[in-house]
């Protein structure tokens, strides 16, 4: 058999090495997108801390310069106390007071403790100092720390009024060496001087460094003078204390800055801090930045610190964000690279296995068409044969070149009736499906076959006119069966329909064949019962004990004959009854049925459980008729137990099957009979125990078995009875005959 498609070319070291250069692209394209944004990264990074360094240090400058600015601005204030002692030759305690308060040093200095004046005298200028305070009314003028000096300079003035400054008065300020170095620079420079750092003596029980700003005060003197005619003249100096903590920061508020800052006084080539704040120590700082500047006769050394990058240079945080960003973007940019390196090898793999797969394809539709038992063929678009295997040939009884080339039909039947020019054929161009058809075939030996084709479309290819695949089976055999087949169906729905006739025939002879039984019994068995109670009424004084007990025998016999032939009716009419299938609540039904019961035994007291909402479809009436069975046998069965239990209630089953159970704790039955409870007339118990006609169980299993469903009965003598049973899952109720 000739090969149709021509197998594609392998090209499988070209992807291998298209596949090899992938991936390592893929690397190449992380490995450079990574280093760019690392490059990129760190060069706005550079910038940015360039910027923040300048901005830090601009920052520097403007602290330095509020921090002298509050310096000068204290200077401006003694400088106008000097003036008062220049206009008044010796002002009062008032007078300074005064001046103090005008100026509001609490509210525009809080960090100065007050404005002050201290008198420069000689040993015999203090005694006459103090005898004049004295004088004054003043009160005594101690002078602290005692001792006897060349020259004093203790504190006269100091305002405002406060506790701590009035205990500062006659303090001499040059005994103590720092402030006596400040003081005696201001008098001979005649300039303000600053002091090295001291404690205070309002601070003396909590220590505070402090700095004492120093203006002289001369005997109108100008400062231009000598420095031994300032000395001579001197008459004091005007101060001003203050907290070196509180100036820094009154003048650089902690809110509006985040550098942290040192203070040292490097005057006379000293190193002497003056101010620190916390965690310059203990802090990685991105910057620090040193100013020296000169105050009032000392030098001090600002170093400034920027605290931790993150603080000093926020705006690096959005460049690492940026960094994060650029990074996750070249590994999506190497995922992607990676992605398609990996689509494409797994491509040119699917493409190499689809290959193999479409070769071994090939090869299985070359020996399924070769060694098939079925004839089978390849038919181009004008329906001619193009090639064919050899169980074709066997069934056209022709070889294959005589086959090759010539139309299909020309081997088939049926005149104008032609497979490939159907109505059903041109369907199958258009949509592709398959088409099975039955035709006769003419045979090379002019045999007459009956054969079923079966057309499905074949995928064509460039160059080769394959359209269809033709399957031929000779059904010669099967025709003829089914001809007989159904010949003989005709013969058995005859049958069937006859039988059906008569079955339908013989159940309406049966019905009325009961109700003349019925009637027939029911006729002698009223004439027995009537003589029988006009026996007993009239002649009752003729007979004795025995012949009146015969006598009720004879009753009650006639009494349950006919209590045997309405069950019998009963039972027949199950059978018969047209059934109306609907819904139906089993748990209402099984309380209506109790409630009859207890009335009509109103002096049981029974424990009746009854489980809500058990529903079912099915006939009520039947139903009903069930449910007053079972339920009057466990009614009845219970009797003379104090603690009667009947419980109706479900229980789960197989395949998804509910069991409506029905379980008391009265006499109960021998399992060994328990096949014979569902038989008419059959009973386990005596007529004087439980009283009975043995037609209640039979006709609750006709009932079941016509809703489709199956009953069991379990007990033990004493001990019970337990009756499980299911109504089926079909919504339609079965007849006696088989119909529904």
């Amino acid at each position: 058999m000739a090969t149709l498609h021509p197998s594609p070319d392998s090209d499988a070291l070209p992807a291998l090495r298209r596949m090899r250069y992938g991936y390592p692209f893929a690397i190449l394209v992380l490995v450079v997108s990574v280093l760019f944004v690392l490059v990129a990264w760190d060069h706005a990074r550079q910038r940015e801390l360039r910027l923040a360094s300048q901005q830090f240090r601009g920052i520097a400058g403007q602290q330095a310069s509020l921090v002298q600015m509050h310096l000068n601005n204290i200077e401006v204030t003694l400088r106008g106390g000097a003036s008062l002692f220049a206009a008044v030759d010796q002002p009062t305690p008032e007078q300074w007071r005064g001046y103090v308060d005008g100026l509001r040093v609490p509210s525009r200095f809080p960090y100065v403790l007050g404005l002050g004046y201290a008198v420069y005298v000689d040993g015999h200028g203090l005694t006459r100092l103090q005898e004049a305070w004295r004088e004054q009314g003043r009160g005594l003028l101690e002078i602290r720390p005692r001792g006897h000096r060349e020259r004093y300079g203790p504190i006269l003035f100091l305002e405002p009024h406060s506790p701590g400054n009035r205990a500062a008065l006659g303090f001499d300020m040059y005994a103590e060496a720092t402030r006596r170095a400040a003081m005696r620079a201001a008098m001979e420079s005649g300039r303000s001087q600053l002091s090295g750092r001291v404690v205070l003596v309002q601070d003396a029980a909590q220590p505070e460094y402090s700095l004492v700003l120093y203006m002289p005060v001369y005997a109108g003197l100008e400062a231009t003078e000598s420095p031994q005619l300032r000395r001579d003249s001197m008459r004091g100096w005007v101060y001003a204390p203050f907290r070196i903590g509180a100036m820094l920061r009154a003048a650089l508020p902690p809110a509006q800055t985040r550098t942290r800052l040192r203070v040292v006084d490097t005057t006379d080539g000293g190193h002497v801090v003056m101010h620190q704040d916390a965690g310059i120590e203990t802090t990685r700082h991105a910057f620090t930045h040193s100013l020296t500047m000169q105050f009032y006769g000392r030098r001090w050394r600002f170093d400034f610190f920027s605290g931790p990058t993150a603080s000093a240079a926020p705006q690096l945080a959005a460049l690492d964000k940026l960094l994060f960003a650029g990074l996750a973007a070249s590994l999506l940019l190497f995922a992607m690279t990676w992605m398609l390196a990996s689509t494409e090898a797994r491509a040119r793999r699917i493409a190499a296995d689809m290959t193999q797969s479409y070769r071994r394809s090939e090869q299985r539709f070359r020996n399924a068409m070769q060694y098939s038992a079925i004839g089978k063929a390849l038919l181009d678009s004008n329906g001619a044969i193009v090639e064919s295997n050899p169980a074709f040939g066997r069934i056209f009884g022709r070889s294959d070149s005589t086959l090759r080339g010539h139309s299909l039909n020309e081997f088939l039947d049926e005149g104008a009736t032609q497979p490939l020019v159907t109505s059903q054929m041109q369907a199958f161009d258009e949509s592709g499906g398959v088409i099975r058809l039955t035709r006769t075939l003419r045979r090379g030996d002019g045999e007459v076959r009956h054969v079923h084709l079966t057309f499905a479309p074949v995928p064509n290819e460039p160059g080769i006119d394959v359209a269809r695949l033709v399957q031929v089976e000779d059904v010669s055999e099967r025709v003829r069966a089914e001809a007989a087949v159904q010949a003989l169906n005709r013969t058995l729905e005859a049958r069937v329909a006859a039988r059906t006739r008569e079955l339908s025939e013989a159940n309406r002879e049966l019905e009325s064949f009961a109700y003349s039984v019925s009637h027939d019994l029911r006729a002698p068995l009223r004439g027995i019962e009537g003589f029988s109670r006009l026996l007993g009424e009239r002649h009752a004084h003729g007979l004795d004990a025995t012949g009146r007990d015969y006598l009720e025998r004879v009753r009650r016999g006639t009494a349950r004959m006919g209590e045997l032939i309405d069950a019998l009716l009963k039972l027949a009419r199950i059978g018969r009854a047209e059934p109306e299938v609907a819904e139906v609540d089993l748990s209402a039904l099984a309380a209506e049925v109790a409630a009859g019961l207890a009335d009509a035994d109103p002096g049981r007291n029974i424990d009746l459980r009854i489980e809500p909402g058990m529903r079912t479809r099915g006939d009520r009436t039947l139903l009903q008729n069930l449910l007053e069975n079972l339920l009057g046998n466990a009614w009845k069965f219970t009797r003379g137990r104090d603690d009667a239990r009947v419980e109706f209630c479900r229980e789960p089953g197989g395949d998804d099957e509910a069991w409506f159970v029905i379980r008391d704790n009265g006499a109960g039955f021998d399992p060994d009979y328990a096949n014979k409870l569902f038989k008419p007339f059959q009973r386990l118990h005596s007529q004087d125990e439980f009283p009975g006609h043995g037609i209640g169980l039979a006709s609750v299993k006709r009932i079941v078995e016509r809703h489709g469903g199956e009953i069991q009965a379990e007990g033990s003598p004493g001990q019970g009875a337990t009756f499980r049973f299911t109504l089926g899952t079909s919504t339609e109720v079965r007849m006696d005959d088989g119909t529904r």
